[in-house]
Order: C-alpha cells, then structure tokens, then sequence
C-alpha cells in the first residue's frame, strides 16, 4: 500500500493514525468477522472454506482494541507532550504486540491460501477476501510507519 505524504510531526502522526487506521480496523474487523461466519457456514462441506477464520477475527479483534487503547490512552498522548522518561517501555510492549499482529497475519493468510478464491466462489466468499486483504494492507502499513516512523522519534 502506498501511502501518500504522512505528518512530520509526531503528535499530528498520532492523531493520523487513530483517525486512518485504528478507527479503519474499527470498522473493518465486525464486517469481516459476519462474512467470515457467513462463509464458513454456507460453505461447509467445501474443502478450500477458511474454517476457523471467523475465530480468528474475533480474537484479533479482541487482541487489537486493547493495543489501540493502550496507544489511545497511555502512548499516544506521552508522545503529544513531547515524550516521558521511560517512554521506551510502552513502545515496547506496542512493538511486541506487533509482533504478535504479524503472527496474526501469517495465520490468516494460510487459513486463505493467500488469501486465495477458489474457483466458482459466491459473492459473499470474494467480498470476504477482497475486504480482508484490504484489512492486512491497512494492518502492516499501520505497524509499519510506527515501527519505522514514529517509534524510532522516541527510542
């Protein structure tokens, strides 16, 4: 995903990430999990059917509220006053729990193959993986500019 020019500043960066992308995931992840438990449901005798998906979206749903939060209410605002002694130790919990997004990541795309639409696929199964892929590119661009971007301002 190319993302066009993103804020200098660390306190704006922070506020373009919660308005991008943690209020984008907001919307994302109920959507994918009702087409999710939609396909996995009308497709169950079908071999390539992403079983556990819908699971797998609940927990990273559950997973990823709580990492946005702590960023909403913890991290996010040290960095908008301009950083605090020991800021290094929530930026490394955030990191860690990246870690765990790019797991999370791994495992949606090998319940998918890819994701990958079988052959003959409904409306619903192909909304499903266009819409989650869209999620995985708005996921890693995500990690990606606080990793590389804005947590490197504060380490």
């Amino acid at each position: 995903m190319t993302q066009t020019s993103l804020p200098a500043d660390a306190a704006d960066l922070t506020r373009h990430i919660e308005s991008r992308y943690h209020a984008r995931h907001r919307e994302q992840l109920p959507r994918l999990m009702a087409l999710a438990e939609r396909v996995e449901s009308v497709h169950a005798d079908h071999q390539d059917a992403p079983f556990g998906l819908a699971g797998l979206l609940g927990r990273i749903q559950g997973d990823m509220e709580i990492h946005m939060k702590k960023e909403e209410l913890i991290l996010f605002p040290a960095i908008r006053r301009g950083g605090m002694p020991g800021i290094e130790h929530p930026i490394a919990v955030m990191r860690a729990d990246h870690a765990g997004h790019d797991d999370d990541i791994a495992d949606l795309r090998r319940i998918t193959g890819g994701p990958a639409l079988p052959e003959h696929a409904c409306n619903s199964w192909t909304a499903l993986y266009t819409e989650l892929t869209e999620f995985i590119d708005d996921l890693t661009e995500h990690m990606r500019i606080e990793n590389d971007i804005l947590f490197p301002q504060f380490e």
